[in-house]
């Protein structure tokens, strides 16, 4: 961070640090988690391709008439994209509440920091006031 010089004051330096700087840091580090958890479950992706078929497994159609090879390849083909939407579905409901809870433990994260002192002082005040009988 900086550096305290002999001139600066402590307490001065030390509101720099708690108010601007950290929480600077802390928005820095809340984006690269979402970030991240975007990127990890590339929602928007997995929505765009829901119906693909899974891994691209394709089968081709028989190039002549044949009733039979042709209901295969479709069963075939209709199965492999309803194992990519399924698993694709999956994907997107557990990415859903991992991305709110980033955002959400982050946002209470920096609120917290921001509390703190003041918390700090509210239960030093609590603890250390003289009891009335």
């Amino acid at each position: 961070m900086t550096e305290v010089s002999k001139k600066e004051n402590l307490i001065a330096s030390w509101f720099m640090w708690h108010f601007y700087q950290m929480p600077q840091f802390l928005f820095l580090i809340w984006k690269n988690f979402i970030s991240f958890s975007l990127d990890f479950f590339s929602i928007p992706l997995l929505i765009a391709t829901l119906f693909s078929p899974w891994r691209r497994y394709k089968w081709r159609y028989p190039g002549r008439f044949d009733i039979k090879g042709f209901f295969e390849t479709l069963i075939s083909n209709i199965f492999s994209r309803v194992v990519g939407a399924i698993c694709r579905l999956f994907l997107i409901i557990v990415g859903i509440p991992v991305i709110v809870f980033m955002v959400l433990a982050g946002f209470i994260v920096i609120l917290f920091w921001i509390i703190m002192p003041l918390v700090l002082v509210v239960l030093m005040f609590l603890l250390y006031a003289p009891l009335e009988v």
